[in-house]
């Protein structure tokens, strides 16, 4: 392999002589991957959960008793369902999220002496974005994982760019970070990424600017009444596991491995996959040894896949699992670190980078000694390779992603809790039982999903967030929940902790409903939900003025991060268009 723009990954900003061939084949992954959920309704499976209007309220700013696990998504949810219908919001997301992860790989690749990407483009970008991690976070319904996925090669991208000195660099990378700080989760996926494109020199700015775009979650976490430390079985519930003999870390190199085995593609169960997995390493490794990685972006990105690995392997591993389980149980906030699987997506983008490399050195070296018929299968396999490694992710991780009608009951009963929002008469939070934090309607056709209460309903929701992975039952943090769920047999004191309504979900698994309750005054008694009314009920509980300031002025300051980048792109590229010299000729007056 020839030409310095092969062999440097901080040539990765160079613009591509034809962009055009990438963007249609991420075009067309994107309408593949998703094909299913494009159509009418809206998909709900597991944490995925699509409502026609979300509203900003309290829990959606990170001001209610939970965690901010979706803080600021959930804010930026009900800002877009306000304007569009939430079911087109949910498909546009989930389409630009495959798109954009499949275009950023193919763009991270350094292009060739000719200024072409070409088939090296397109092998990284669907190892990337046609890959295990994909799949597998899509039947958890991690979409808020997957928007920080997604914009790591483009946060990549941006740090090179501000490494070069271009200008408007920094604004391009606080928009590419924007959709990663959605999450904790992508917030710190995009830190990663932002060390390795930008380097250790200007890292602590760039650092910076993800912190400011984080601070919504960041400053909503610091002053939650939730425990901030999580319980330490979690650890090993959440541990990355084995898809078939090669066991935890083969799955995890193939970017797969996560915790649910109900969320694994059934093709990832075959013995011929950890073969796939080794055949794609072997290109990444010969697309890196093309020439020795000593220092700059590759060295980096080679560090932050590493780092991917470890972190992902370190809750099935003997030894780091009890590190880990200190840490989580002792250590405000490295809760986030159980679910290791995540990390992976740090190893994702050299692996990538590194097939597209492989692919384009293996091609060079065939077609240097037999015929171009040769070179071009040599090229095909490569392609097909990420195909191979999970087939069944076409047309909805096979058909899994399948949208839904929302019953009429969910709207009468948002509906009839906004009408009393404005009535001092009917204070009070909502309980929703039976107690669970996942529900498998029929009118779903049974698949497992996150209640969804909190995200329909107009008012505060009181809602089990205790988890349950294979039998183990992982304590939540909410503990005004607990203690609302261990009174829900005594109305009166429900209505003494701020509770005026229970909303009994029907036609899914849980507990039975407390006799009391169903004594309780009945609202709207449908054939999917039942609203009862709680007697004197008080206001439930508020954030004080100093929380609610707090969290309220760090969700301006991320806002206005983005606008003002935003901004600031626009006008310097209109200022470079007015500025531009004139063309010579002259006109006549």
């Amino acid at each position: 392999m020839t030409g310095p723009l092969q062999r440097s990954l901080d040539a990765a900003t160079a613009p591509d002589r034809s962009p055009w061939p990438a963007r249609v084949l991420a075009l067309a992954a994107a309408v593949v991957v998703t094909g299913p959920a494009l159509g009418p309704g809206h998909v709900n499976l597991l944490d995925m959960v699509s409502v026609p209007r979300q509203d900003l309220d309290l829990d959606a700013l990170g001001l209610g008793s939970s965690l901010p696990r979706a803080v600021p998504l959930d804010g930026a949810t009900a800002l877009a369902t306000a304007v569009v219908p939430g079911d087109l919001v949910q498909k546009a997301v989930l389409l630009l999220t495959v798109a954009a992860a499949v275009l950023g790989a193919a763009r991270l690749v350094p292009p060739d002496a000719g200024g072409r990407r070409g088939l090296a483009g397109a092998v990284a970008g669907l190892t990337y974005g046609w890959s295990p991690y994909l799949a597998e976070r899509l039947l958890l319904g991690h979409w808020g994982v997957l928007l920080g996925w997604a914009a790591l090669p483009w946060i990549v991208r941006a740090g090179l760019r501000v490494r070069a000195g271009e200008p408007r660099s920094w604004a391009r990378l606080v928009l590419a970070a924007a959709p990663a700080a959605l999450t904790p989760t992508g917030s710190l996926l995009a830190a990663g990424a932002v060390l390795a494109g930008t380097g250790l020199r200007r890292a602590p700015r760039a650092l910076a600017a993800v912190a400011l775009l984080s601070a919504p979650w960041g400053v909503a976490g610091l002053l939650s009444p939730a425990a901030a430390t999580s319980d330490p079985d979690g650890v090993a519930a959440f541990a990355a596991r084995g898809e078939n003999w090669s066991g935890a870390v083969g799955a995890l190199l193939g970017t797969g491995g996560v915790w649910n085995a109900g969320a694994v593609p059934d093709s990832r169960t075959s013995a011929l996959v950890p073969l796939v997995t080794a055949l794609l390493l072997g290109l990444a490794v010969a697309g890196w040894a093309a020439r020795p990685v000593r220092a700059g972006a590759g060295a980096r990105l080679l560090v932050l896949g590493a780092a991917g690995l470890l972190l992902a392997a370190a809750g099935a591993l003997p030894g780091t699992s009890a590190l880990l389980e200190a840490a989580v149980s002792g250590v405000p906030g490295a809760g986030l670190l159980r679910d290791g699987q995540k990390w992976i997506a740090w190893l994702a983008l050299p692996l990538a980078v590194g097939a597209g490399l492989g692919a384009r050195r293996a091609v060079a070296a065939v077609g240097t000694v037999l015929p171009r018929p040769a070179a071009l299968a040599v090229g095909g396999l490569a392609l097909v390779l990420p195909l191979v490694a999970v087939p069944d992710l076409a047309w909805g991780v096979g058909g899994r992603l399948q949208p839904a009608p929302w019953p009429a009951d969910w709207q009468t009963v948002r509906d009839v809790l906004a009408d009393d929002d404005a009535d001092d008469d009917a204070p009070g939070d909502v309980l929703v039982l039976p107690a669970g934090t996942y529900r498998a309607f029929a009118w779903n056709d049974g698949r497992t999903q996150l209640d969804p209460a909190a995200r329909w309903l107009t008012r505060p929701v009181v809602s089990d967030d205790t988890l349950v992975v294979g039998g183990v039952a992982v304590r939540g943090e909410d503990a005004r929940a607990a203690e609302a769920l261990a009174a829900a047999g005594d109305p009166a004191r429900l209505a003494r902790l701020g509770v005026g309504w229970v909303l009994v979900e029907r036609g899914t698994p849980g507990p039975g409903v407390p006799p009391a309750v169903a004594a309780l005054p009945v609202v709207v008694d449908g054939p999917d939900l039942r609203l009862h009314r709680v007697p004197g009920a008080v206001e439930g509980p508020r954030p004080g003025a100093g929380r609610a300031a707090a969290v309220v002025l760090a969700h301006g300051a991320a806002l206005g991060a983005v606008a003002g980048a935003a901004l600031w792109i626009t006008v310097s590229a209109s200022t470079v268009a007015l500025r531009r010299r004139p063309s010579g000729k002259e006109v006549a007056a």
